[in-house]
């Protein structure tokens, strides 16, 4: 193991921490979270959004979800394919069945088509106002926003509760910034 990945591991458990106590006791933050990121970001019937089932004590994307179908926005869940590769990404609506997939998180089955997303709802562990994000540490989603961004805009928003803010996310070269954080105080722009 190299330094900055004990860094990284050490701010995992950390950050942890401090996502299950910014979780406790926010039975409305979900419902806050979904009014800022709809105030704050611009998406147009045009854009494809992905989001996620949360897992843990992540911050829960459903009213989120809900939203954004009731405005006929076409919404998206990643999928992880294998080890070391980007996400994929299946097209997901109200009448979609949705199975377990990798790490526990509920994915569209199979017979959900793929897409590819215009926005991305990035769950994670920790953030800072620079724009980075601390992962579980698979790499999935820095190496699919890399991948997406080099052939055409992609925007990625943090979703997160305010106490997972932190001064400073330990960086490496391949580390995608995010293009705000959206959170149930509102919304911060990062870039």
């Amino acid at each position: 193991m190299t330094e900055l990945q004990d860094i990284k591991d050490q701010a995992r458990r950390e950050a942890r921490k401090r996502r299950r106590a910014a979780a406790s006791g926010q039975s409305s933050a979900a419902f806050k979270a979904c009014r800022n990121f709809l105030k704050g970001v611009e998406i147009t019937e045009t854009d494809t959004v992905a989001l996620y089932r949360a897992i843990q004590s992540e911050l829960d994307p459903r009213p989120l979800v809900e939203a954004l179908w009731a405005k006929g926005i076409e919404t998206c869940f990643p999928v992880v394919v294998a080890a070391d590769t980007s996400l994929e990404f299946r097209s997901a609506n109200v009448k979609t069945r949705f199975i377990s997939g990798a790490f526990g998180a509920e994915i569209p089955d199979e017979a959900a088509p793929t897409t590819t997303p215009t926005i991305i709802v990035v769950p994670l562990l920790a953030f800072d106002r620079e724009g980075y994000r601390l992962g579980y540490g698979g790499g999935f989603y820095d190496r699919t926003l890399e991948k997406l961004r080099v052939l055409a805009p992609t925007r990625a928003y943090g979703y997160a509760y305010a106490g997972q803010e932190t001064d400073s996310v330990p960086i490496e070269a391949t580390d995608q910034r995010l293009d705000g954080v959206v959170t149930e105080d509102g919304m911060i722009s990062t870039l």
